[in-house]
């Protein structure tokens, strides 16, 4: 597991919120129930996270709308809320539906396009840091573009951009190369190393010997796994090096989270306390 964040910034460091939506997506998401408090403590024990850390990222995502608490007695239980759900979602989507290798794209691009005034400087920070996230790349100055059509409404979403912002579904026409609007407007190398770095850690003979049990090992793998795929923009290979190495980064993160899964769900069943809601 990447525990540092690197130089070159290609290796994000795992925060205790990281490994929690990664618990919560696995062990919670699409189910009516809550997790008792000290279970999930047991649980990260297991990851090296402290009481005071679990304790601390519950209070923040309650904050944030993101889990709710629920009382039994002297027991405090956590559940999902609906807009918990729905971010979980989307990165199970990502991790078993988009997944990291883009055979099938269709030529199209979303452009995204946007001048904003100086007094407005926070707000395109802002849109900036969303379109990465979004796996935009800069074209141009103002001009953003990701291929396939996106939805870009929850992007823009509360930021009221009014007309100072454009969004359009396009091709690539001569003499303009879709090879060439890849290299301009993303870093492939910078990906490619994110995926390197994942291979160095996951595709060895024991990964994470370390680790106590396949619970840990799972709920790293996860979190490993969806930091890198929500940060890929998701670019046609058609248009990437043929040893890609997100094709083989795919194919281990699958046979590893199949591999833990036996045993990491009969050790959560033994862990967890749950409270049906």
């Amino acid at each position: 597991m990447t525990l540092a964040v690197d130089d070159d910034q290609t290796a994000p460091s795992v925060r205790p919120q990281s490994l929690m939506f990664s618990f919560l997506g696995l062990y919670v998401l699409g189910r009516d129930v809550a997790v008792y408090s000290g279970s999930v403590i047991d649980v990260f024990a297991r990851l090296g996270v402290s009481e005071e850390a679990v304790r601390s990222t519950l209070a923040r995502m309650v904050k944030r709308n993101l889990l709710a608490r629920h009382r039994r007695g002297r027991r405090v239980y956590f559940g999902l809320t609906p807009h918990a759900a729905e971010i979980l979602a989307d990165g199970r989507r990502r991790v078993w539906e988009t997944g990291a290798v883009n055979r099938g794209w269709d030529g199209t691009w979303t452009l995204v396009g946007f001048s904003l005034p100086d007094s407005r400087r926070s707000t395109r920070h802002d849109l900036r840091s969303r379109l990465v996230w979004g796996g935009f790349g800069l074209l141009q100055s103002g001009l953003w573009i990701a291929p396939g059509e996106r939805d870009v409404t929850g992007i823009l979403a509360s930021l009221e951009l009014g007309d100072h912002v454009t969004v359009l579904t396009a091709r690539a026409f001569k003499p303009t190369e879709a090879a060439d609007l890849v290299s301009k407007a993303f870093d492939i190398e910078q990906i490619a190393r994110r995926y390197r770095a994942f291979l160095a850690q996951w595709d060895v003979p024991r990964p994470l010997s370390s680790a106590p049990d396949d619970l840990a090992r799972q709920l790293l793998l996860h979190t490993d796994w969806l930091q890198l795929v929500r940060q890929d923009p998701h670019l046609p290979t058609e248009h990437l090096p043929g040893d890609w190495p997100a094709i083989r980064a795919e194919q281990v993160f699958h046979t590893l989270a199949h591999e833990y899964y036996p045993r990491a769900r009969r050790l959560a069943d033994v862990v967890l306390r749950e409270l049906a809601l």
